[in-house]
């Protein structure tokens, strides 16, 4: 039975949530799974990926093969990173210690690098917003500005007709 990590497709109609899973290759691609390994969320902007990062390391190590989306997904999250170093400790590369460590290290990285996008889009968010609220008041005052002349233009021209008729 060959076993795929895939994504299955839930949510509604333009909105997707995929559930990444591990499933028979002959199965339909909403139907029956084996196991669920996590969720995708693309409408998130980062998109939001929860994964079971053992779990996937241990379909991976069993032979599972993963679609081209899924093996995106699971590098973004580390379980390739994972699996690779399980197999350095199992040939006595490494340590399990120091495979620890350095997968512990890539996170903390990969964890900074998404905050520091996160951070950046809020800040652009916020600059957009404070950009359009600057432009909405220098319009206002423009309107004002235009409305001002014309009621003391009419006062002036009162004010000098009732000179000429003294």
């Amino acid at each position: 039975m060959p076993v795929k990590i895939r994504l299955q497709r839930h949510g509604k109609k333009g909105k997707p949530y995929y559930w990444i899973v591990a499933a028979d290759a002959r199965s339909k691609r909403d139907g029956k799974y084996l196991e669920k390994l996590g969720a995708y969320n693309p409408n998130t902007n980062p998109a939001t990926v929860e994964l079971n990062v053992d779990g996937a390391v241990k379909w991976l190590q069993n032979g599972a093969q993963p679609t081209d989306t899924a093996k995106n997904l699971l590098s973004y999250k580390g379980a390739l990173l994972k699996n690779h170093l399980a197999g350095g400790v199992k040939k006595g590369a490494l340590t399990e210690e120091q495979a620890e460590e350095k997968f512990n290290a890539w996170l903390e990285e990969k964890v900074a690098k998404v905050q520091a996008k996160a951070d950046g889009l809020s800040d652009a968010e916020a600059k957009a917003k404070a950009d359009t609220l600057a432009a909405e008041k220098a319009v206002n005052e423009a309107r004002i500005a235009a409305a001002a002349p014309v009621v003391e233009e009419t006062e002036e021209a009162e004010v000098e007709a009732s000179n000429e008729e003294e």
